[in-house]
């Protein structure tokens, strides 16, 4: 097997590697020098501004072609809306391109899905002229200089930043807001002789001297800058331009057509078929290629692209630098030797793991880590090797970092292979996490690997499985019932699959029918329901809410449909589901009493509608309106002989609001709203008893009744006078017993005593009761004398005092005869 260092360089005081990933990538009428080449996958379009070789017609139409790193294409774009002025990653592998007139696609996935928004700003008008890109964001230059932003993709939001000078722009760069001070994007424009830094509110001139800067590159970190120089000279300075690092003489008598920074700690500057690494304090390494090099800045290193190799230029990591530099005689270099001597069945081995004992510990985890920095599968396991070596002589050592990178480098390998073409670092695959890497893999179609990759990390498999399907109902030729029983028998048991993604995927596609029948198998009737509204499938939406049992949701239902649909059609579709109605009933009595007259009239409830109108004249100001209610309740049941007492109520209604209505006017009482019988019980009390009794005949109120409302309204008046001629009256039709009880509750007993004698049908034990509580012991006790009562005598005896006690003992002694 090769040396691990024969691909190292070592610039300055530190060493470097180039990795070759993948070999053949692109056919040879893919003209590499003539394309805009950017990230990875690679998104590939003609440069506008070279001439090509003519290979036909189908290959004069414009297109962006995605190709995987090992030059698998992925995808072809067609383009024909207008020339392409930026073209750029994000983070999360969607696709930007901005157009000359300030359009913006964002392709979401791989397979040309996109949204759509425009620059404004301006951009329309003055023409977009270059554009630069960040991890979330990118900035768009105009052929006036002036700069719009655009700090997000999912609400895109365009800003215009500060106008800086109007001078021809030589290069110019941004620095991502998660490394300024203003916490915005600022954007470092080379113009004229000198810098200019723009943010939100202002352009600063930094005047760096030597200028012009024909590239400006700003390090991953935001803390360093690069500049070249007309002379040919690579300046790297901090990013708040106070301190020259470090100055590199290219000697070169043409500008690069590309400087990027490789990490955080080089510069690769890169001509047609040449390449500089400048390293710290000006140190440098050269590459040379038989033809065009694209460079492709990553978060640890530099892809450099060629129409025959994918390479990967990094500094080599400090671990693996730990067990491979030439004479190192680190622990893990050591430890690396003994499992090699191992396998040659040396007693070496044993030397070697005594020599280093006391630092097994730390030689293990440098193998583990340095083994997840590696590409070679060779060198993997002969790191692994030794780690696994170097644990077993420990009596203990926690495993888990060591478990961990055999299964994370498992993943790498497999997606690393040139038939996926996702060469990630370890690095890359620390800050992409497994879950973002299945999504990638998902976006590449590469279905199986992902479940395989989401089964072994124990991920979740959902999403593999809906956006499988998602393309299946997309690009499947096969009749639509076939393809909902295939969809259904894979997803059979599996958990977490949400058909409604599904079905909308289906719709999407002018599929209706088959996104219905889809519908059918999601479980989560919130899901079904929206997606079956947009399909205009209401009726089976409202079907699926009333099933599901949540209210809300048929709410949610029921108002679409209400202000979609005329009223006669919205109260047929709602008329057979009782569900719906009694819901649409209930919500209407609250809030919309119109509908709710529309529904009792629809569905001929008569009865209802009058009490509705019933209620609502109980809510009007006025007699009138609130007569002009009663008519029409009434109206509504004239025809109905079922409901003959109901009509009556009505009559007596309107009459008596009329007859209230008199007196209100006569005497300001207060009546109108009043039922009969309070109607009554106010006028006595304010000494209108005449009117009470017009009131009494004309509503032919009961006998009983009168005489109940006329004694209460009297006690609270207080009219004793006209109590006591009522006194004087042979018969009560309510007794006399409730004359007692009122007046004596409202605190007059000498009154209340009065009708005592005429409670005739009263036991003589009630009859006392009532005497005393009137506090006529004395009285009390003659009723008792009356019925030759002893017992009640004795027990008034003990309430009594005074001359009442003597009195009653006489009594006691009329009865009890004396002895001889």
């Amino acid at each position: 097997m090769s040396n691990p260092t024969a691909d190292w360089d070592k610039v300055g005081d530190r060493f470097y590697r180039k990795i070759k990933l993948y070999s053949g990538i692109f056919d040879d009428d893919v003209e590499l020098e003539n394309y805009i080449v950017t990230g990875a996958p690679y998104a590939l379009y003609r440069d506008e501004a070279k001439l090509h070789t003519y290979r036909g017609s189908h290959t004069s139409k414009s297109s962006i072609d995605l190709y995987s790193c090992a030059g698998k294409l992925i995808r072809r774009i067609n383009w024909d809306k207008g020339s392409i002025r930026g073209l750029g990653w994000s983070d999360d592998e969607k696709l930007l391109v901005i157009t000359q007139d300030g359009t913006v696609r964002c392709y979401y996935d791989l397979q040309g899905d996109f949204t759509q928004f425009s620059l404004g700003n301006g951009a329309e008008e003055h023409g977009v002229k270059a554009c630069r890109f960040w991890a979330f964001g990118f900035v768009a230059l105009l052929s006036n200089n002036h700069l719009i932003s655009v700090s997000r993709y999912d609400d895109p939001r365009p800003k215009l930043l500060a106008v800086p000078p109007t001078e021809h722009v030589h290069s110019w760069t941004v620095i991502p807001p998660a490394f300024t001070l203003s916490r915005s994007v600022e954007v470092v424009l080379a113009i004229g002789e000198t810098i200019h830094v723009v943010d939100a509110t202002e352009s600063e001139d930094r005047e760096p001297p030597n200028g012009p800067f024909k590239h400006v590159s700003v390090s991953p970190n935001g803390r360093f800058v690069t500049l070249y120089t007309e002379d040919g000279k690579v300046w790297v300075i901090s990013s708040d331009f106070q301190k020259k690092l470090s100055e590199y003489n290219s000697k070169a008598k043409t500008v690069p057509q590309d400087v990027q920074w490789c990490g955080n700690n080089s510069v690769v500057l890169a001509w047609e078929d040449e390449v500089h690494m400048v390293g710290p304090n000006g140190a440098a390494s050269k590459y040379y290629y038989d033809g065009r090099v694209h460079l492709i800045p990553d978060l640890d290193g530099m892809r450099l692209i060629t129409n025959d190799v994918c390479e990967y230029l990094q500094k080599v990591p400090d671990p693996t630098e730990e067990v491979f530099k030439l004479g190192s005689k680190s622990p893990a270099s050591i430890l690396l030797d003994a499992v090699d001597q191992l396998e040659k069945k040396s007693p070496k081995a044993d030397d070697d793991i005594q020599l280093i004992r006391s630092n097994l510990v730390e030689a293990v985890d440098t193998c583990v880590k340095a083994a997840g920095h590696e590409f070679d599968i060779h060198w993997q396991k002969q790191l692994l090797k030794a780690a696994s070596f170097g644990k077993s002589v420990l009596d203990l050592y926690n495993s888990d970092d060591f478990v961990d990178m055999c299964e994370t480098l498992r993943v790498l390998n497999a997606v690393r292979f040139y038939e996926v073409g996702l060469p990630v670092s370890y690095e890359q695959y620390l800050r992409l996490t497994p879950e973002k890497l299945v999504q990638r893999l998902i976006n590449r179609r590469e279905y199986l690997l992902a479940l395989r990759v989401s089964d072994y990390l124990r991920l979740p498999t959902d999403k593999v499985y809906v956006h499988w399907a998602s393309q299946k109902v997309r690009v499947s030729a096969d009749n639509e019932d076939n393809i909902c029983r295939m969809i259904v028998e894979k997803l059979k048991g599996k958990q977490g699959v949400s058909f409604e993604e599904i079905a909308h995927a289906a719709y999407d596609e002018g599929r209706g029918r088959l996104a219905t029948e889809l519908l059918n198998y999601e479980p989560r009737a919130g899901k079904q329901v929206p997606l079956l509204l947009s399909m205009e499938e209401d009726e089976i939406a409202l079907d699926k809410a009333i099933e599901s049992g949540d209210t809300d949701l048929v709410f949610f239902v029921l108002l679409h449909l209400k202000r979609k649909l005329p009223v006669a059609s919205f109260f047929r579709v709602i008329n057979n589901r009782p569900v719906a109605t009694a819901l649409v009933e209930s919500s209407a009595r609250e809030q919309d009493h119109e509908l709710l007259k529309d529904l009792y009239y629809q569905d001929d409830r008569r009865l209802d509608g009058s009490n509705l109108l019933l209620y609502e004249s109980l809510r009007q100001s006025d007699v009138a309106s609130q007569t002009d209610k009663i008519k029409l309740a009434a109206k509504l049941l004239q025809d109905s002989k079922e409901h003959s007492f109901q009509l009556k109520c009505l009559d007596e209604t309107q009459r008596l609001l009329k007859m209230q209505d008199v007196f209100d006017k006569d005497l300001d009482a207060g009546l109108t709203g009043l039922s009969v019988n309070e109607t009554i019980f106010k006028l006595t009390r304010l000494g209108y008893a005449k009117r009470a009794q017009r009131v009494q005949s004309e509503f032919k109120v009961p006998e009983k009744t009168w005489w109940w409302l006329r004694l209460r309204a009297l006690v609270a008046k207080r009219d004793w006078a006209e109590l006591e001629e009522s006194s004087k009256t042979r018969k009560s039709p309510i007794g006399w017993e409730p004359f007692f009880n009122e007046i004596l509750s409202a605190g007059n007993t000498k009154l209340a005593s009065a009708f005592i004698p005429k409670c005739t049908n009263l036991p003589v034990a009630d009859r006392i009761d009532m005497w005393v509580k009137c506090g006529l012991v004395v009285k009390a006790a003659e009723e008792a004398l009356k019925a030759k009562d002893v017992g009640s005598l004795e027990m008034l005896k003990g309430k009594a005092s005074g001359t009442a006690v003597n009195e009653i003992e006489r009594m006691i002694s009329q009865l009890r005869p004396s002895r001889r």
